[in-house]
């Protein structure tokens, strides 16, 4: 069952008025408590348009600074480069807790998860981020069949064992692969998209978690940015940005981008959020945020932020208290995605 305690920013001058602590929760196979709201930090590496360094840098400082204690990164986010970069900040931040991803830099074909790939793969993140022991590794997305090969987890027992890693986990496209990684012993995490427009883990993988003690990290949960209540129908992204070149999922699973609902539609349920969002009265982007990292077996959600001000609104979220909006959420859903969404992942 998450714990939930309070835990003091490092500088409350430093965030909004609005935010006066930062919950904590956990799950028994994470072993330690995790700032409800984490920072993902894809756009830090590639494929969200360019972000130097030193604004990479700022977005990080402006999160730890608001009480998020885990990061969220993946090998192959910029060839390495988001990981590299929160390397070297975590050399003045050593208690935060990192969540690496392994498994794409090779085709997703289930003869590629084999011990030596992941002894090589471990051991670039290792130098990546300037750690001994990584915190948590996730296989990235794998296929199905891999779920179901007891020799992975065996091989990533022996990685736990041999102390290159503290835990693994498992990043998940579909609800059916989420309960296949809950029923595994050995998984301490599930990641999985959840948001206001992709409501199916709700029917059993939350509840499915906090029965085994599986820690669920929720991606996407701004559905690209559709759930900040900004975009008009008109709205372009860089050609760089996944928001342009994967939109009907050339690159990779369309559900990463914008959660797989038509951006058209998703607008115009993103304009109908906004107004109950401001019934509540909170930004879209803070309640949205809020609802998931508030449903019952969520551990952390884990917002991207491009910006140092987005990087302190999405941490606000993980002050809010009580929010009860989830019937609405639910008509939403079903008036404008269910159908088109729910028994595809």
């Amino acid at each position: 069952m998450p714990v939930r305690s309070s835990l003091d920013p490092l500088s409350i001058s430093a965030v909004p008025p609005r935010l006066e602590f930062m919950h904590v929760s956990t799950a028994p196979r994470l072993g330690r408590p995790v700032s409800v709201i984490g920072l993902g930090t894809w756009q830090l590496g590639a494929d969200w348009g360019d972000v130097s360094e030193t604004d990479a840098t700022a977005i990080l400082e402006a999160s730890v600074q608001s009480g998020v204690t885990i990061l969220d990164t993946a090998d192959v986010y910029g060839d390495g480069r988001s990981e590299q970069i929160i390397g070297r900040f975590i050399r003045s931040h050593p208690d935060i807790f990192v969540a690496t991803k392994i498994g794409r830099r090779v085709p997703q074909v289930p003869e590629n998860y084999t011990m030596a790939n992941f002894r090589s793969w471990t051991d670039r993140s290792r130098g990546n981020l300037g750690m001994d022991t990584l915190d948590l590794v996730q296989l990235h997305c794998p296929p199905t069949a891999v779920f179901e090969n007891d020799r992975v987890f065996d091989d990533l027992d022996t990685l736990v064992a041999e102390g290159a890693i503290a835990r693994y986990g498992v990043s998940v496209e579909t609800a059916d692969q989420a309960l296949a990684a809950i029923a595994r012993p050995g998984v301490a995490s599930v990641q999985i998209i959840l948001n206001a427009f992709r409501l199916k883990p709700l029917d059993r993988v939350l509840p499915a978690a906090l029965a085994a003690g599986v820690a669920v990290i929720a991606r996407v949960p701004l559905a690209s940015g559709l759930l900040s209540g900004k975009y008009t129908t008109e709205t372009t992204f860089a050609e760089n940005d996944h928001r342009t070149f994967n939109r009907h999922g050339e690159a990779f699973d369309v559900g990463e981008t914008f959660s797989g609902v038509d951006f058209e539609r998703g607008v115009a349920a993103a304009r109908e959020f906004s107004g109950l969002a401001a019934s509540v009265g909170l930004t879209p982007p803070v309640a949205a945020l809020a609802w998931v990292a508030q449903l019952p077996g969520v551990t952390t959600v884990i917002p991207g932020a491009r910006t140092v001000e987005q990087a302190r609104s999405n941490a606000s979220a993980g002050s809010v208290e009580g929010l009860d909006i989830t019937p609405r959420v639910v008509e939403l859903y079903d008036e404008y995605f269910r159908a088109e969404v729910h028994d595809r992942w």
